[in-house]
């Protein structure tokens, strides 16, 4: 296993991250969502390095196999780890793309870190600008809709999982767009997170405020939503970013749920290929 150097934890211990890096050409980086791994990204992974891409995915601190931490689940944190990733593998002119809550790694990254190394960037299915429902933010969900995630986390983590994929990937009594090997797949990658982890990222990605992250881009920026997602509603997410990132391209593919990296996997490979090479991001009954 190929791990990078992300410091130590407040104990000393050093944080390493599990990372792939594959292909050759323009770098991608791809971030994973909660509560899974890199290994989330098979199709990406398979695919984007044919197109003259060198393609890195790594996991996060608490995740799959990279250091379980007990502090730092917070998203300074997840941007300086990003940091180093793109610094000990010296990558440039980069193409960030966060899923789910790894958009917010993202917006973060290019705030905290002045967007060095990067030259464009897509948020999918992702959890920017805010989730949470607040005063000024009447359109986020309410706190206890994170509470009872939680609730379901420290009561039977592995039930929680198995319900959780199955709305992740829109699956239902009659609705099957994913195999039961593949929700197993999903379940068996996300259990081996940390508990403490898997908890405490639910409070990171729901009550972190990335508005003022998002006003500093000024990259290329591309966003892909699903219409039918169930995890991260597309009318508190997707549909609001060209608020806050004017230059961001809006793509919503109609009926797709949360995990569209798997149930949309060739269309959004072809969408990712056709960014990072500067071509046009084709579609239909799209919102652009």
């Amino acid at each position: 296993m190929s791990y990078i150097k992300a410091g130590q934890d407040a104990n000393g211990t050093e944080v390493k991250l599990h990372y792939t890096d594959q292909g050759q050409g323009n770098p991608i980086v791809l971030i994973h969502g909660w509560p899974a791994s890199y290994e989330m990204w098979e199709y990406q992974l398979a695919e984007l390095p044919k197109h003259g891409n060198r393609v890195v995915a790594y996991t996060r601190r608490g995740f799959g196999n990279s250091t379980k931490t007990w502090d730092g689940n917070d998203y300074d944190t997840f941007a300086d780890d990003l940091k180093a990733v793109l610094d000990t593998l010296d990558l440039q002119n980069v193409t960030l793309v966060g899923f789910s809550m790894g958009g917010g790694e993202v917006a973060r990254y290019m705030s905290r870190h002045g967007g060095a190394r990067v030259s464009k960037v897509v948020f999918v299915s992702a959890v920017t600008p805010f989730l949470l429902q607040t005063d000024d933010n009447p359109d986020g969900a309410p706190k206890e809709n994170f509470d009872k995630m939680v609730e379901g986390i420290n009561k039977d983590r592995f039930d929680f999982l198995a319900t959780f994929g199955k709305q992740f990937f829109g699956a239902g009594m009659v609705s099957h767009p994913v195999s039961q090997a593949t929700l197993d797949w999903m379940q068996a990658m996300c259990q081996i997170a940390s508990p403490r982890a898997t908890e405490q990222c639910v409070y990171a990605f729901a009550a972190t405020d990335f508005r003022r992250d998002l006003a500093v881009l000024k990259v290329p920026t591309l966003v892909i939503h699903g219409g039918d997602d169930a995890t991260v509603p597309a009318k508190v997410s997707g549909e609001r970013m060209t608020q806050f990132v004017p230059q961001a391209q809006y793509v919503e593919y109609a009926g797709a749920p949360h995990g569209l990296f798997i149930t949309e996997k060739e269309r959004l490979n072809r969408d990712l290929a056709a960014f990072v090479a500067g071509t046009p991001v084709e579609g239909t009954a799209d919102r652009y």
